[in-house]
């Protein structure tokens, strides 16, 4: 089940969460201005080659799913959910918003 939250709570669940993977569905261009580390990213901007690529993952593992502002991610929760991912975090105003830790 999908769920929206802060980036307080992004960074302090997954600070707690030994399941977690991070999920950056950008393009690679917006990917090279920098994100939060330690993530995977798959461009939900493919099409069906997202869907291919996130058909590969782990359904049982948490994810925490982000963009630029919200929206995108928010779609890929939902798509994620319709294939029978359990847990899926959208960060809530996205990586526009965030002010943790990035990698460039």
């Amino acid at each position: 089940m999908a769920e929206d939250i802060t980036k307080e709570e992004w960074q302090e669940q997954i600070a707690n969460d030994s399941n977690a993977i991070i999920l950056d569905v950008r393009t690679e261009e917006e990917v090279e201005d920098g994100f939060i580390p330690n993530m995977l990213n798959i461009d939900i901007r493919m099409g069906q080659g997202f869907l291919d690529e996130i058909a590969k993952l782990d359904t049982s593992k948490n994810y925490y799913v982000y963009c630029r502002s919200g929206a995108r991610s928010a779609q890929a929760c939902t798509l994620m959910d319709q294939m029978g991912f359990s847990k899926t975090y959208n960060l809530i105003g996205g990586f526009m918003n965030w002010d943790g830790e990035i990698s460039e």
